[in-house]
C-alpha cells in the first residue's frame, strides 16, 4: 500500500501499512477516497475557472493582523475558507495517520502538532523542538514500520510514529548536509531549508543552492543546487547524486499513476538578455543587459518530472519560454556560460511546464486518491520579491492526465493586485481526511482551511 505525503489517513490506515511489504513510498499517509459527486467533480473540472470572492472565516481568539479586518480570497463556486490555526511563520505540513497535522517552524526550530479541538479550530503543542530549522516533513513506510522523517538544515532524522504528543528517539538517516556552518561558506547560505521525499526504501533530499548564480556551487561535495538520495534506513549509507541543476527544488512530490519524482524550482533572479535582441525598444541590442521586461518574464520557475541523472540547467542554462512554456530550449547563461564551454545546453535535460518567473512555488501534492476534489498537481506559490508587477502569492493546480495539463488558479486574493501588496504568502498545502486542502502561510502566521462544498444529501 502506498503511503503518501500529502494525504490523512485514520488509524485504520496504520495497521494496513504495517502489515504492507516494507520500503514503500512516502508523502504523507492516504485518505480513503470520497465519494464522487457532481459538486465535487465541477469543482475540480474547468467550471472551477470560475471563482468568486469568499471572507476568510476568523473563530474567536484567532483574529490577531492581518485578520483584524476583513479578508477574501477567490475560489471556486461554493467554497469556504476559514483560519485554523495561527503559528509564527508556519512552512511545510504532514496530515498524520492519526489524522491530526504537523507543522514546520524553521524559525523557531520546531515542529508542532495540531489537533482539532471542539470547535473545530487546530489545538497546537510542540512535536519537536531544539531543531536546526527544520522544513519539510514526510510518513514513510520502511520495513514495515511508520517513521516521521523530518528535514533539518544540516541532516534529515527519522522518528518511529505513534499516536502520542511526542515522538519515540529519532534516528539520524543523512547527515553532513551543507548549512550555514559548513566552513567554506562562512556563515552563507540563501536557500539552507532542505525537501525531503521517501520511496521504495530511498530517501530524496534536494540540497538547494547557496546563491543566485554560482559555480562554487557544482564543485562542492555534496553538489549543491542537485537532489542526492540515501538508503532510507541507515546512516548516511548508500548516498547518490540523483539529478543536478536544480536551482532550489521544492515540494518534492511523487505522481500517483507513474510513481516518478516531480519537483517544483525556484529558478535565478537578475536575468542578463542573453542574446543581442533589442528589449526594451530603443534600436540597439541588449545582449549582456539586465533589462527589467525581460527580468521579469525570464527564467520561468520548472515544474517538472526529475530524472535520475538529469541536469536541468542551473547554473549554467536557463529555460526560454519565448515560445511556449513546455520542453523549452535552453538559453547559455550569460554570466557563466557565455561561449557554451560550462556545460552544452543542447544536452540539458527538458523541463516539462514552466511556471511564470519568480512566482515561488513551493509546497506541491497530488490529489488523486483523496478526498479532495480530482484537483491533479496542486501547487503554492509563495510570490515574488523581484518583479516589477508582482507575481504568485496564490494557489494553483494541473489537472492531471498522465502528467499536467494547463496551469490554473484555485485560489487567489492574498494579493491586491491594484497595489501590489500582499496579506499573506502561501507556503504549503496538505490534504485533510474529510477533503479540505490546508494551506500554510508564513506571512500572515496561520493555516488556512479551503473547503470544497460537501456532497448533496
Amino acid at each position: 500500500m502506498i503511503l503518501r505525503r500529502r494525504r490523512a489517513a485514520g488509524l485504520l490506515a496504520v495497521l494496513v501499512l504495517m502489515t504492507g511489504a516494507c520500503g514503500q513510498p512516502d508523502r504523507r499517509p492516504s485518505a480513503t477516497p470520497g465519494p464522487s459527486t457532481p459538486g465535487r467533480a465541477a469543482a475540480g473540472g474547468a467550471d472551477h475557472l470560475v471563482r468568486v470572492p469568499v471572507q476568510v472565516q476568523v473563530p474567536a481568539g484567532l483574529t490577531a493582523a492581518p485578520y483584524d479586518v476583513p479578508r477574501h480570497l477567490n475560489l471556486p463556486a461554493g467554497w469556504s475558507a476559514s483560519v485554523y490555526v495561527r503559528a509564527a511563520k508556519p512552512r511545510f505540513m504532514a496530515p498524520t495517520p492519526a489524522g491530526d497535522l504537523l507543522l514546520s517552524q524553521p524559525s523557531r526550530g520546531t515542529v508542532l502538532l495540531i489537533r482539532k479541538g471542539a470547535d473545530g479550530t487546530g489545538q497546537a503543542s510542540e512535536f519537536l523542538t531544539g531543531l536546526n530549522r527544520p522544513h519539510d516533513i514526510v510518513f514513510a513506510d520502511v520495513a514495515g514500520r511508520i517513521w516521521v522523517f523530518v528535514a533539518e538544515a544540516d541532516r534529515v532524522v527519522r522518528y518511529p510514529y505513534g499516536t502520542g504528543d511526542r515522538p519515540g528517539p529519532g534516528e539520524v538517516v543523512a547527515d553532513g548536509l551543507p548549512d550555514t556552518s559548513t566552513a567554506e561558506l562562512r556563515g552563507q547560505y540563501a536557500h539552507v531549508l532542505k525537501n525531503i521525499a521517501v520511496r521504495d526504501g530511498r530517501l530524496y533530499v534536494s540540497i538547494a543552492s547557496t546563491c543566485n548564480v554560482c559555480v562554487s556551487d557544482t564543485r562542492s561535495d555534496p553538489q549543491r543546487g542537485a537532489i542526492y538520495t540515501y538508503d532510507a534506513a541507515g546512516r548516511n549509507a548508500d548516498r547518490r547524486l540523483f539529478a543536478r541543476g536544480l536551482r532550489n527544488a521544492e515540494g518534492l512530490a511523487f505522481a500517483p499513476d507513474s510513481g516518478d519524482l516531480w519537483a517544483v524550482v525556484n529558478n535565478r533572479d537578475n536575468l542578463p538578455v542573453p542574446d543581442d535582441r533589442d528589449v526594451n525598444g530603443d534600436g540597439r541590442g541588449d545582449l549582456g543587459r539586465r533589462v527589467t521586461t525581460y527580468v521579469d518574464d525570464h527564467p520561468p520557475e520548472p515544474f517538472t518530472r526529475v530524472r535520475e541523472g538529469g541536469f536541468y540547467g542551473w547554473p549554467f542554462c536557463n529555460p526560454n519560454p519565448d515560445r511556449g512554456v513546455r520542453n523549452m530550449p535552453y538559453d547559455r547563461d550569460y554570466d557563466l556560460n557565455r561561449d557554451g564551454r560550462a556545460a552544452d545546453c543542447a544536452t540539458a535535460t527538458p523541463i516539462d511546464v514552466g511556471i511564470p518567473a519568480h512566482s515561488a512555488p513551493l509546497g506541491l501534492t497530488f490529489t488523486a486518491g483523496t478526498a479532495a476534489p480530482d484537483l491533479g498537481a496542486v501547487i503554492a506559490l509563495h510570490g515574488s520579491w523581484n518583479r516589477s508587477r508582482p507575481t504568485g502569492y496564490k494557489v494553483i493546480h494541473f489537472p492531471w492526465r498522465q502528467g499536467p495539463g494547463e496551469q490554473r488558479d484555485l485560489a487567489t486574493g492574498w494579493l491586491d493586485e491594484s497595489t501590489g501588496d500582499a496579506w499573506g504568502r502561501p507556503v504549503d498545502v496538505a490534504i485533510d481526511a474529510d477533503g479540505t486542502l490546508l494551506v500554510s502561510d508564513d506571512a500572515s502566521g496561520a493555516v488556512i482551511r479551503l473547503a470544497p462544498p460537501r456532497p448533496a444529501g
